[in-house]
This record gives C-alpha cells, structure tokens and sequence, in this order.
C-alpha cells in the first residue's frame, strides 16, 4: 500500500464534533495524520480534495443483499458497487435470505461470496431462532466463531416471550449483541399504513404507532431481566421516544435505530398507492418524523441505516396491500440524509455520527473516525451537487427506491476503504 494525503479537504469529524478546512494523511490502510490549515510536504501521493468533504466511511447496518436464494434481486458484487458508489465503506447484512443465514455453514458461504465480490468491508449478521421461526434459538456461540458480529430475526418478531428470554440471556452469556424489530406483532400483523384519518380515506389496512411502543416495552423488561446487549433496529414514532430515553437512563445496554426513509418521508408520500413507498414499519405521521430527527439530534437514537431491502418489478407492481415492503438506499443513504443537513436539521458531524462513529462503536469497530490509527475508511463528497435520482442509474440490481425523480443534492466523488479507491464518480 501506498500512502496518500488529502489536501484543501472539509473535515467531517463525528468524534469530536467539528467540521473544519485541513488535510489527512493515510498510510498501510490507516489514518497517520491529519491537521487544520495547509498540508505539510509529503512524498505520498496527493489528492487535492478542492474543499469537498471528507468524512468517515458509512457503516451500514441492516443491509439485505440476497445471496442465497435471490440472487436475481441482489447480489455481493451489485450491492458492493452500490455501497461504494454511496460511500458505505462497511455494510452489515441480515440474515434474512432463502435459506434463513442461521448455521455456521451458510454463513461461511455468505462470507466467502462476499470477500470474492464486494470492494467494501462485509460484515454479518445471523438469525438469533432457526429458520426466523421464533421457536428455537440458533447455535449462537459456534455463528459467533463462524464471523457472526449480531444476531437478529429481521422483521420477524419473535412472539414467544420465553424463547426471546433465553436466547437474550445466552447472547448476553457469549457477549453477543441483540438486534430486534420493536413491533407488536399481532396489532402489525396486515398493516400497510400507519393508522389515522390518511390510512382510512386510502382504505388501506393500518397499525397503531402504539404497537412500537408495546413491543419496545417488553422487549426492555426482558433487558432489565437478562441484562443482555439489544439495538432496535428501527425507532419510527414519538411514542416510542420516552421509554428508550428511561431505558438508557436506567443503565441497560440498549441502543437504537432508524431508517432514512422514516427521517425524510411521512405517511401522505404514499399518496396514489405508490408502492415503492411501502416499508415495513410503514412511513409515519409528519409529527413522528419530527420526533425522531430530534431524537437523531440529541442522541436519544444512535443510529442511521438504510434497511436497504431489494424487491423486483414482480413484488412491486402489485396492489399496494399485496406489495412487497422493502427499498433499496445504499446509493440514496447520504444524498437523502443531506436534506436533513440543507433543511438546517442535523449539521454534518451529527449526521456522520449517526451513520458511521455509533454503528462502529456499537460493533466493537475501529472505523467511523478520522482519528489516527483508524482504519482509512473515507468518503469524499460534495454536499451542494445538486441532481435529479434516475433509479436505472442505480448500481443495485433491484432500483425499488422510492426518490425516483426526487431533486436532491449532495454526491459521492470518491470512496477509499483501507486508503484505496474503490469507487470514483466520472
């Protein structure tokens, strides 16, 4: 490896907060220096930066790339190019695939396809019951040998409350950390809208925003009983808001979510049953997106993903109540996270706090910082490039996004894993 020095560079630092003019030097794949002002001479190779931000590399967690199974919907090589090109450096993968990654064997799989295919950091995830069935939990320690970094069961909530409690207090055994989806899951069973007066003119088949708050409540009693580490993976109402600020309060190993669909659309986007809008949870009030971009800003939620979920034309030209839920967003995570920035809401180190410092920390990862000795995981970006999204241009094989012909501003120029180049936009 070479070394390389980014000069006249923008600094985005979710460390320590600040967002200043200097320049960083990478050697052997790890930041060796960095500085305000002019860079120093130096022999390593020099990329003039022109004042555009250089950030921390996304780390994404959540990510569905669809090997095995549905390798026609998204593969390691297609969802690898698509993170680059969004400046994910580092894409978490769930483990809800056909067959469910919930052995040690398809996860080595899953983990050799993506070591031959992807140029960003591929990391894990496996199912915490077999098959997601929520009755028997998997081999928790021999997944965690196998490379497993978390265990969850995707969307499917697991109903019986004494499994969910042994398999927390197991994890918690082996160190292992607890990704749930805090849903109800008989009120949120059918639902395809967010219950009010827009889901009943639609007629469409709605959940209260309670069931988050129901199922976020015994999922914290069962923390308190177990002591086990737990992310939500989404955090979607105001609801929902006070029991994880008593949660954390209380001292238990609790983290959470958010999708960028959920901070930058509400329920009214549905509008003419416009499926490619349909996620799961569903897209909520105006008031909810409110609460969970100050929730964002406080802290009070640590993290944003994409939930990058890949369906084809056949899952999506449906009625909507039929439609599969799901978007894709591993290009679209940081162009539509600059709307909270140019709206004034998050400024840019909040914002990489939440997509790149607290995912890795929450992981037990290095990267997510530009502080020296972290991996040289980057992303350089101008936030003001404005563009209209053409979702064929799409690196994914699937291009469900629901920003199809949305303005929006903000692009990736470049994006270094290990100080190399894994992507340039021409």
């Amino acid at each position: 490896m070479t070394a390389v020095l980014f000069s006249n560079a923008r600094l985005i630092d979710p460390e320590t907060g600040t967002d200043s003019l200097g320049w960083l030097q990478a050697n052997d794949g790890k930041i060796a220096a960095r500085g305000e002002g002019d860079a120093p001479a130096s022999d390593a190779r020099v990329i003039d930066c022109n004042g555009k931000c250089l950030a921390p590399g996304i780390v994404d967690i959540g990510v569905k790339v669809c090997e095995p199974g549905e390798r026609h919907k998204e593969s390691y090589k297609s969802a690898g190019l698509a993170a680059a090109a969004g400046g994910v450096t580092t894409i978490v993968t769930r483990p809800d695939t056909l067959p469910a990654v919930d052995t040690p064997e398809t996860l080595e799989f899953a983990t050799r396809r993506a070591q031959a295919d992807a140029p960003v950091n591929v990391l894990p995830m496996a199912a915490l019951t077999k098959g997601r069935d929520g009755r028997e939990m998997t081999e928790i320690g021999f997944l965690q040998d196998a490379g497993a970094v978390a265990f969850t069961d995707c969307d499917h909530v697991i109903a019986n409350t004494k499994v969910f409690s042994r398999a927390l207090t197991y994890a918690r055994s082996c160190g292992a950390l607890v990704i749930a989806h805090p849903q109800e899951p008989g009120l949120s069973n059918g639902a395809a809208a967010t219950s009010g007066k827009f889901a009943a003119l639609r007629g469409l088949p709605a959940v209260s925003p309670m069931a988050e708050r129901m199922g976020l409540d015994r999922d914290i009693a069962l923390l308190e009983m177990t002591g086990a580490a737990y992310h939500a993976d989404q955090i979607t109402t105001a609801r929902a808001l006070p029991a994880l600020e008593r949660a954390k309060r209380n001292g238990l190993d609790i983290t959470a979510g958010t999708s960028i669909h959920h901070l930058t659309l509400n329920e009214l986007d549905v509008a003419d049953y416009r499926t490619f809008f349909k996620v799961k949870p569903p897209l909520r009030s105006e008031d909810d997106r409110q609460a969970v971009i100050d929730a964002v800003r406080t802290g009070l939620i640590d993290i944003i993903s994409s939930m990058h979920t890949p369906q084809d034309e056949e899952s999506k030209r449906l009625p909507f109540e039929e439609a599969a839920s799901g978007a894709v967003a591993l290009e679209t995570l940081l162009p539509a996270a600059l709307r909270l920035y140019h709206a004034d809401q998050l400024d840019l180190p909040t914002l990489f706090r939440a997509m790149a410092l607290n995912p890795a920390k929450r992981l037990g990862l290095d990267s997510g910082r530009l502080a020296e000795g972290a991996p040289a995981d980057l992303v350089l970006f101008d936030p003001d490039v404005p563009f209209v999204l053409d979702r064929f241009s799409l690196k994914s094989k699937s291009q469900n996004t629901p920003f199809d012909g949305q303005r929006m501003q903000g692009k990736v120029t470049a994006t270094y894993v290990a100080g190399q180049e894994v992507y340039r936009r021409t």
